[in-house]
């Protein structure tokens, strides 16, 4: 007879999952013993934070939920900030985890914590299982919430009793009904998309705000119709690159505290704004009633939760964005056949054109902005780049043109330190064709770097490439400036040596002196097929600019 494991393994299959992130432990022992002969191929991570990343970086990249999996108590904790990552950046993934017996839940028996409870307010939904007849409606459940409206990360508890338990008849559902506003997608409104086509129409300065939601939507697409044929600029949070690509005339990059100068003085000059798949975060809009004062808003989002939550906007659409873009579109179509505004294009072009060159100076050691241009230029346009948290992620969002969509992973809401390299695991596991790159710096690399145990038992070539500055540069940079230079608890040695730690491992290690040996290793490193670590050293006095000082409007961002 079929027990609970073999037909939560079952579920998983129908649900066309064919590869799973995880560390088994006691209370999941059942499972993956049925696990063993799935033809499921299992990822064994070298933490379960690492698990947790792995499949939200498997999400991000593929567009199907990841799956982790942990046993009880340490390890179902240490979920915890992988699925807090991917709530914040509506990720779907589905987190399994093992449980004590039902018969013992509340006792404190080893192992045991409330992971239901210790998480709910970072899932969009949490199930504890009690029998093995219901294991088939919760998996279908579970992974319909987490794709179904707002993408997000779903729990799942697995009592061991109840993976055990054996049972006569299984009856897998093909649907599931689940009413909420969760999982709720309405159809764009006739009315208030006329009415937004007619605001489009009538501005003079509009300027296309995107997030994280279009790539989730799928919509880049209905943003290039915008961009080539109603030729309406586009600037996007940190989570919105690679909507259009970033070599576009149209595009200006990312706003925000580290946003592009032309990108944040786009936003200050235009008349209308056409906010789509964003969530207006503090990052990205500086002081809330400062933020593009002069302009009309129109929201676009899936989620009604966040109209007017940190921006009070002038027309709402909820909807899908790629539902929305295309609606939006024909309107303005049937309403104007003309549509320029070529005096808005050509101060886009001068703004672009302002600010070409503040970004690429300063002499004297290896610079990032030079790194990541040289590394542009050798990657394939659809090579993936993940990155830790820190100067190393600003960095990229600043200097590294994304050109793709689901091309550039990155932990935006929660800023997660030591997401980028179990991130790029999940990613090359997710599209083992294409080139993944993980741009970290040595204090984010240091937290995770313990699954270099992962790639090379898995055989996962990744290339990590680490701006060394021996320091938690950001923090150091933030005390430099704002605190008088009064360092504290931000240097970390000179240990490791990273291409020791390369090759202890068995990987390949690098460490570069110049631009040409930078070249050098970036073409050895994707010519091999073996995870690479390229250690470039940065001084630690190099600095992230622009950069808004805290409680400032974006028009007041230092350029350094």
């Amino acid at each position: 007879m079929p027990t609970g494991a073999s037909i939560a393994i079952n579920s998983l299959k129908r649900e066309g999952v064919n590869v799973v992130f995880g560390i088994p432990g006691g209370a999941m022992i059942i499972f993956y013993d049925e696990l063993r002969d799935s033809g499921i191929r299992h990822v064994l991570m070298r933490h379960e934070q690492g698990a947790a990343h792995a499949a939200d970086g498997y999400a991000r990249a593929s567009g199907k939920p990841g799956v982790c999996i942990a046993t009880s108590g340490p390890g179902a904790t240490n979920l915890v900030t992988g699925i807090a990552t991917a709530y914040l950046d509506s990720s779907p993934i589905i987190a399994l985890t093992g449980q004590v017996p039902t018969k013992v839940i509340g006792s404190d028996a080893f192992q045991e914590t409330d992971i239901v409870g210790i998480v709910n307010p970072i899932v969009k939904y949490s199930f504890q299982l009690k029998t093995a007849s219901e294991i088939p409606i919760v998996f279908k459940k579970a992974f319909y919430i987490a794709t179904h409206g707002r993408p997000g990360p779903v729990l799942i508890d697995f009592p061991k009793d109840v993976q055990q338990e054996e049972i006569k008849e299984v009856s897998f559902p093909d649907e599931v009904y689940i009413s909420g506003r969760c999982v709720y997608v309405p159809e764009p409104d006739p009315f208030l998309v006329k009415k937004a086509a007619e605001m489009i129409i009538r501005s003079e300065k509009p300027l296309m705000l995107c997030g994280g939601g279009v790539i989730h939507s799928n919509a880049s697409e209905e943003v290039m119709l915008f961009v080539e044929n109603l030729k309406i600029p586009v600037v996007t949070t940190l989570m919105g690159k690679g909507v259009i690509p970033e070599d576009h005339p149209l595009c200006l990059g990312m706003i925000g505290m580290h946003g592009r100068m032309e990108a944040n003085e786009a936003v200050s000059e235009a008349d209308l704004i056409i906010a789509v798949g964003t969530r207006f975060s503090d990052r990205s809009t500086g002081v809330p009633s400062e933020f593009a004062k002069q302009a009309k808003i129109i929201h676009i989002d899936i989620d009604e939760s966040e109209i007017d939550k940190n921006i009070k906007v002038d027309l709402p659409i909820l909807s899908d964005a790629k539902k929305a873009l295309r609606m939006l579109y024909g309107a303005i179509i049937r309403l104007s056949r003309k549509y320029e505004k070529l005096r808005w294009i050509d101060r886009i072009r001068k703004l672009k054109q302002r600010y070409k060159q503040c970004y690429e100076e300063g002499e004297g050691g290896l610079k990032p902005w030079r790194i990541l241009k040289i590394l542009r230029e050798k990657l394939p346009k659809n090579s993936i780049i993940t990155t830790g948290v820190g100067q190393n992620q600003m960095w990229v969002a600043l200097h590294f043109k994304v050109l793709k969509p689901r091309t550039l992973i990155t932990s935006g809401g929660l800023g997660t330190m030591g997401f980028g390299f179990p991130a790029a695991i999940g990613a090359k596991v997710a599209c083992p064709d294409k080139h993944v790159v993980c741009i970290d710096g040595d204090g984010s690399f240091l937290m995770t770097c313990q699954n270099l145990g992962t790639v090379m038992a898995q055989n996962i070539p990744v290339i990590v490439i680490i701006f060394n500055n021996r320091a938690f540069g950001m923090v150091r940079q933030w005390q430099d400036l704002f605190f008088k230079r009064r360092f504290i608890a931000v240097d970390l040695g000179q240990t490791p040596d990273f291409v020791k730690l390369a090759e202890a491992f068995g990987a390949e290690g690098f460490r570069v002196g110049s631009y040409d040996e930078f070249e050098e290793a970036i073409k050895k490193a994707l010519s091999l097929d073996v995870c690479t670590i390229i250690d470039v050293p940065i001084h630690p006095d190099e600095k992230v600019f622009p950069i808004v000082p805290p409680g400032k409007p974006l028009k007041e961002a230092i350029m350094g």
